[in-house]
């Protein structure tokens, strides 16, 4: 069935009158119009940051700071759900655009995709129940302990070299590995320090456990913060999305998202 709209018809019959007339666009279609289309995956699993709420709604520090880029920038986001393990390849594979997702910026993962400057910064560190006979975080002293990381993450990497004879289970996200250590499963756990943070702080579950040691900034495996991930020939995002990174640090925006979520600055 031929779909004709009415614009169409009323110009064609205005035309055919010898008058011609163009119809306005309303303010929204304009908008439309103007707005560059970005796929943009995250993993939707890592409070803070992103996460699903109760009403299955992608909320956290993250979808913020990529809807302000979007809209600063002029991109449309259209946001995707993606398993951690499988972001960089369906990126590479061009299945969406980019990666807002808490993605620290390893050397490792430069090879595969380029970055943008980070836009925040977090070390690791290792964290136990607080009723742990645990004071040395030491590979030697921690031989025989149980240690969770979630998988595909700069921390399993991290602790497979530096902590090579310990027993690990890999969780498949960050809820799992929090839950992990509190039930007993695994004796310590090595994560991100702004991801765990308000579990810690603000959450009951959370109250059983405590930060055990130095932060690790090792940029090796941790990179220079997190950053939004492109394929790696993609420069105009690239140059689009750093200039729109720049602009929401200088107006303000950043600082109002950053207090959202942490009572401290994390860039």
């Amino acid at each position: 069935m031929l779909r004709i709209s009415i614009q169409t018809i009323l110009r064609g019959a205005l035309m055919a009158g010898g008058i011609g007339i163009f119809l306005a666009a309303s303010p929204l279609e304009v908008a439309a119009q103007d707005r560059t289309p970005i796929r943009i995956a995250v993993e939707g699993a890592f409070p803070p940051f992103n996460y699903l709420d109760a009403n299955n709604k992608l909320q956290g520090f993250d979808i913020d700071i990529a809807n302000a880029l979007c809209e600063v920038g002029k991109f449309e986001c259209q946001f995707i759900i993606e398993k951690w393990d499988d972001i960089i390849p369906n990126l590479v594979a061009d299945k969406y655009d980019a990666i807002i997702s808490s993605m620290s910026m390893s050397l490792e993962r430069r090879q595969k995709v380029a970055f943008t400057e980070k836009y925040y910064n977090s070390p690791s560190v290792f964290i136990v129940r607080k009723d742990t006979s645990i004071n040395d975080i030491s590979p030697a002293a921690l031989s025989d302990k149980k240690l969770g990381v979630t998988s595909s993450t700069a921390q399993e990497s991290f602790a497979n070299h530096l902590y090579p004879e310990m027993k690990k289970t890999i969780f498949r996200s960050s809820p799992e590995l929090y839950k992990g250590l509190a039930d007993g499963s695994v004796d310590i756990i090595l994560e991100d320090k702004l991801a765990i943070y308000d579990w810690i702080a603000n959450t009951k579950a959370g109250s059983c456990c405590e930060f055990k040691g130095p932060d690790l900034v090792d940029v090796t495996y941790f990179g220079e913060g997190a950053g939004i991930a492109l394929r790696l020939d993609d420069k105009e995002r690239l140059t689009r999305l750093n200039e729109a990174l720049k602009s929401i640090k200088a107006d303000g925006t950043y600082d109002m998202i950053n207090a959202k979520y942490f009572p401290f600055s994390i860039q």
